[in-house]
């Protein structure tokens, strides 16, 4: 039986989140036109740094909001930090990387922070720590069935001191910005070994040789600041030293990353569902058709409130993955967080979508951020793990549990 009991903040993580409330009502929110006509004036497929965001940058550190995804460096639990990257959600193109809590970084750092060596750590992991790099994150690939990481074919060859690298990846999140310094890769070391033991994660300097950043693919034909990039890495060569963790842990490696990025993710797009609602809510108290306001109709209404419901369900599941991260650890959450990976998503897009339809042609332009907020939230259901791969792993927990009463 699980048990819904959660913790209290601490003192602490409650003053974070009230700073956060007014950050994000006086400084990012307001920042938003800014940042969209910098966009804009950069073309359809720019990828330059808004000025706006290393300003915002500023203001967050001075303000206590950095690396609070962290617990080493923020002292807070899942839990706690859940709330205020919520809140960051509601702006996600501006917010998290204000507080330097953007992906694909957290996850790097994450797995910097665990399985970097020293050197690593003071070469990649602290410029990540302090805002001065971004980095990217390079495991799915065109030519196989990603959602399978045993099928990942990049190879990585030893040779000597070094490592050769050879292959392709797509949806290579972050190689586009300008500011991005390295990739971790995950390829294939050992093709002899069992299956999870064949792959390694490796530290990639962008301006290696070989590297070629072929090009950005959109997101509903959005292309974000920081892209999600094809890239091909022929004869690349590294040192050995820089594997993170040890050859042949790279699938381990890749679960302990993807684990709280996951679970990340779904604490923004509750944030972004929020949104959708506050925005949702405003149209039917000002739009008026058929003689009143769009909240007197009951069919809004239900709109209304179903949106509600799906938020506060999808929030508690959220919340007690993270309670049990905190308590048990990720292994113990991994069904956990697999359930969240696929609700929070479905909620999100729902309340969305709702938005969208009570907006009627404004909610499908950039009148509204609401059509970014759809593409972004579908595109959800299937990085990090598509939701027909959480739903076997669900399905095969639930198979091998023993039932609390004998049924029938």
């Amino acid at each position: 039986m699980l048990e819904y009991a959660l913790p209290s903040p601490s003192p602490e993580a409650r003053e974070l989140r009230e700073r956060m409330v007014a950050f994000m009502q006086n400084s990012v929110l307001p920042s938003e036109a800014e940042y969209r006509r910098h966009r804009r004036a950069s073309g359809p497929d720019g990828h330059d740094v808004p000025p706006v965001v290393e300003r915002l940058k500023a203001e967050a550190r001075a303000e206590g909001l950095w690396n609070l995804f962290l617990p080493a460096e923020s002292g807070l639990t899942q839990l706690e930090y859940a709330p205020i990257a919520e809140l960051s959600g509601w702006s996600l193109e501006l917010a998290p990387e204000a507080i330097n809590c953007a992906a694909p970084d957290t996850g790097n750092m994450e797995l910097l922070h665990l399985l970097g060596t020293e050197e690593q750590k003071e070469q990649w992991l602290e410029p990540l720590l302090a805002g001065e790099v971004r980095s990217a994150f390079a495991m799915t690939e065109p030519d196989v069935a990603s959602s399978d990481a045993t099928n990942i074919a990049t190879r990585i060859e030893r040779e000597g001191d070094e490592l050769v690298i050879t292959g392709r990846k797509w949806w290579t999140s972050g190689a586009m910005d300008p500011r991005c310094a390295f990739f971790i890769l995950m390829g294939k070391s050992d093709p002899t070994a069992s299956p999870h033991r064949q792959q390694t994660m490796v530290l990639v300097p962008r301006n290696t040789p070989g590297v070629e950043v072929v090009r950005d693919y959109p997101v509903m034909g959005h292309h974000d600041q920081h892209g999600h990039a094809e890239v091909r890495f022929d004869g690349v060569r590294v040192p050995a030293t820089s594997v993170i963790g040890e050859e042949g842990g790279g699938f381990a490696a890749a679960q302990a990353r993807l684990g709280p990025g996951r679970i990340h993710h779904c604490m923004r797009a509750l944030g972004a569902a929020e949104r959708a609602l506050a925005l949702m809510v405003q149209r039917a108290r000002e739009r008026v058709a058929f003689g009143g306001p769009l909240a007197d109709q009951g069919v809004v209404q239900q709109q209304i409130a179903e949106s509600r419901l799906e938020i506060e369900q999808a929030r508690l599941l959220c919340h007690h993955a993270c309670h049990v991260i905190d308590t048990q650890g990720n292994k113990a959450a991994r069904d956990l967080v697999a359930m969240a990976k696929v609700s929070v998503p479905r909620a999100a897009t729902r309340v969305i979508d709702r938005a969208i339809q009570l907006h009627g042609g404004a909610g499908v332009t950039d009148v509204t951020p609401l059509a970014g907020m759809y593409g972004w939230h579908r595109a959800m259901r299937l990085f990090d793990g598509p939701d027909e791969v959480h739903l076997r792993s669900i399905a095969k927990a639930e198979l091998g549990r023993a039932p609390l009463l004998p049924p029938g």
